[in-house]
């Protein structure tokens, strides 16, 4: 079996690393425990969710000092890299955020923690509810199934003709992405899964929405405008690691095997 190098991350890849050390792994670690002496010798560099918020350090919250992403590129040598949502240049690099075998089954975390933060803060219930979806893409999916089964009015929006007849033919009400800022006023709750700004500061105005929940990591809209304009908006980005990590540490260890059985 291989050894793996987790370098950084939260929660998940605390569980990652047990489960992965469960499977027959030999796994060291950077940037996770306080107590721990690992290094970057390994044959498999794994990289957190996300990989980096900055662009120039390794996202390593438990870490006593920054971890650079020159500094893992330097020792990457012909190492196999496993990252999310980033990629080095000229390097064995697979960026696991991208693969469906991830983010098909990271989807139902978010679609949970999203639901969570709904029921939090709001005085209603889910259930007849109306409910807006921006995006059909695997968040969106999850998310409409889950809503729909609470009983809530779903409507989802897309671009393609094709996503638009499915998400009919799934039972839900289908709009197109780029008129959802005139009817915010029909929905009792939006949730936004993409990362293109959708929504004009001007459409939160005279807008009787309750609430507005960003779950992209770019944002589809201006959090701080429809605060002002009396909305309670809240961006929540990375949900799988603040509401089930144990989960997302577990589908990250099966995305990591799979990766590894078919390449080594």
């Amino acid at each position: 079996m291989k050894n793996i190098t987790v370098i950084g991350g939260d929660k998940r890849l605390k569980t990652a690393t047990k489960e992965l050390t469960e499977r027959g792994f030999t796994v060291n670690t950077v940037g996770l425990y306080d107590d721990e002496s690992g290094n970057m010798e390994g044959d498999v560099l794994l990289l957190p969710v996300p990989t980096t918020k900055d662009g120039e350090t390794v996202f390593a919250p438990f870490a006593k000092r920054k971890i650079y992403l020159s500094e893992v590129a330097d020792k990457a040598d012909n190492r196999l890299i496993l990252t999310c949502n980033y990629s080095f240049k000229d390097k064995n690099c697979i960026d696991y955020g991208k693969l469906d075998s991830y983010s098909l089954l990271n989807a139902i975390p978010t679609a949970e923690g999203a639901i969570k933060l709904a029921i939090e803060n709001t005085s209603f219930t889910l259930w007849q509810s109306r409910v807006l979806i921006i995006g059909y893409g695997r968040v969106g999916k999850v998310l409409a199934d889950r809503l729909k089964a609470l009983g809530a009015y779903v409507t989802v929006s897309a671009r393609k003709p094709s996503d638009l007849a499915l998400i009919k033919a799934l039972g839900c009400n289908a709009t197109e992405t780029q008129a959802v800022g005139e009817t915010l006023s029909d929905y009792d709750i939006v949730f936004n899964t993409v990362d293109v700004k959708v929504i004009d500061d001007k459409d939160f105005e005279n807008c009787s929405l309750k609430l507005i929940i960003d779950l992209s990591s770019l944002g589809g809209f201006d959090v701080a405008a429809a605060r002002e304009c009396g909305i309670h908006a809240l961006k929540a980005p990375g949900l799988p690691g603040l509401c089930a990590p144990l989960t997302a540490g577990k589908i990250l260890a099966e995305t990591v095997t799979g990766i590894l059985n078919s390449h080594f």
